[in-house]
């Protein structure tokens, strides 16, 4: 084996493709680059997993109506995780609260930590002498400040006595 062999050359800079309506007398190619590359939070941290082929298995779809629905759908996804991210991060901030994040409390958490917090909490249903009981296990209050830093009533969380439809 030759370990030189793995060093790749000076001039292979590799490529990066940016398609953008800025008219090339308003700014360069490089400013343009630049500016993409400085952009802390935007729809690209959200899109990076795709870049990756073994992140998502592969989708055959042949019909363009198909390939268009799935296209929509994670646009969507994506604006939905956006949203909750920026949401969050701003009632945070306005608040001076913190929540659970991967290394510890923070004001600044990513998309996948708020959706990854509520993985615990589910509805939890049991009969004691017959009348079903629901209730929601896990709820904790981290779970209250998302719900409301993103607008959702926490009484979702409360759930209908039996036979009512929440």
């Amino acid at each position: 084996m030759h370990p030189e062999a793995l060093v790749p050359p000076e001039d292979a800079h590799g490529w990066t493709g940016l398609a953008t309506t800025v008219r090339p007398e308003v700014c360069t190619d490089a400013e343009v680059l630049q500016a993409y590359q400085g952009q802390q939070i935007t729809v690209e941290p959200g899109l990076r997993w795709l870049k990756n082929p073994a992140a998502i298995s592969p989708v055959w779809l042949e019909q363009p109506e198909r390939i268009a629905a799935l296209a929509m759908l994670t646009v969507v996804g994506l604006l939905v995780y956006a949203v909750s991210q920026r949401q969050a991060r701003l009632y945070l901030r306005d608040h001076a609260r913190h929540i659970p994040g991967n290394k510890g409390p923070t004001a600044t958490p990513t998309g996948a930590v708020v959706f990854t917090l509520f993985a615990p909490v589910m509805p939890v249903q049991f009969a004691v002498d017959k009348p079903l009981t629901l209730q929601m296990h896990g709820v904790q209050p981290h779970h209250r400040i998302i719900c409301e830093a993103v607008d959702i009533d926490p009484g979702w969380y409360q759930i209908a006595p039996p036979g009512q439809h929440s």
